[in-house]
């Protein structure tokens, strides 16, 4: 594969990838360190779709290997996520400008019998302070801005929801408390939260390579529907990929 134009698409569960190997249509199945990789082509341009599996450890080295095996040049980590913000509904996709870890703290020191006040939980990045004494805010990953462009003009061919920029949590905790996830928006201005895309981020800036990160409401705690469809969010934002995709190699 050429190395300048390979591109990486990330999913946690078949459902956000089954979309992406409809459109390649023939590939090649590859397993390295239990994680499935499918290499084909999407629009003429070669990609390489993973399967990261659930969560910040699976995330995190699956990742590695994809980097170590494909040589992308960009990656593009996709999925579902639940809702922080309460403007957005099911079925709106965020456009990952900001990657939080909301999943790393300190907690206070509490005696038996007291309970749990997450809401004084002190971030892991914000535990120790620099030289000069100031505790410094979390780490906040970046998507690469060119490709916040390519997904911000190719918002258009997305009909099922509206397509927003923000900041997206990482954690592995499904949040379904109201109170946690008011402090959560509040604390990190976070629009969702989901389970793989600041280790996949973390993992691509330490390499150096261009990273892409967007995610699709499949549920929401803060709006007033019961709605939880998460394998038909997977396939939207999966279809929306092929169409960034194809906008990227536009763009190449």
């Amino acid at each position: 594969m050429n190395q300048l134009t390979t591109i990486a698409i990330q999913g946690a569960m078949d459902c956000e990838i089954s979309a992406l190997l409809k459109e390649m249509g023939e590939y090649k199945e590859e397993k390295h360190g239990g994680f499935f990789y499918y290499i084909g082509e999407i629009g003429e341009l070669p990609v390489v779709v993973s399967k990261t599996d659930i969560g910040f450890v699976t995330a995190a080295a699956s990742t590695t290997l994809l980097i170590e095996k494909y040589q992308p040049s960009i990656i593009i980590n996709q999925g579902t996520a639940g809702g922080h913000d309460p403007k957005l509904f099911v079925y709106d996709l965020i456009i990952g400008n900001e990657v939080i870890n909301i999943n790393g703290f300190r907690t206070g020191i509490l005696e038996q019998g007291q309970g749990s006040d997450p809401t004084t939980w002190v971030h892991l990045d914000s535990l120790f302070p620099d030289e000069n004494g100031v505790h410094p805010a979390p780490e906040v990953l970046t998507s690469d801005p060119k490709l916040v462009e390519i997904v911000l003009a190719t918002a258009s061919t997305y009909t099922y929801g509206k397509v927003v920029e923000g900041t997206i949590g990482s954690a592995e905790v499904w949040n379904r408390e109201m109170d946690r996830i008011h402090w959560l928006r509040d604390t990190f201005n976070t629009s969702a939260e989901e389970m793989e895309a600041y280790p996949a981020g973390k993992i691509a800036k330490l390499n150096n390579i261009p990273y892409l990160s967007f995610r699709i409401i499949s549920n929401s705690e803060v709006i007033d529907d019961d709605t939880e469809d998460l394998e038909t969010a997977g396939i939207y934002c999966a279809e929306f990929a092929v169409e960034v995709v194809k906008a990227i190699g536009r763009n190449l």
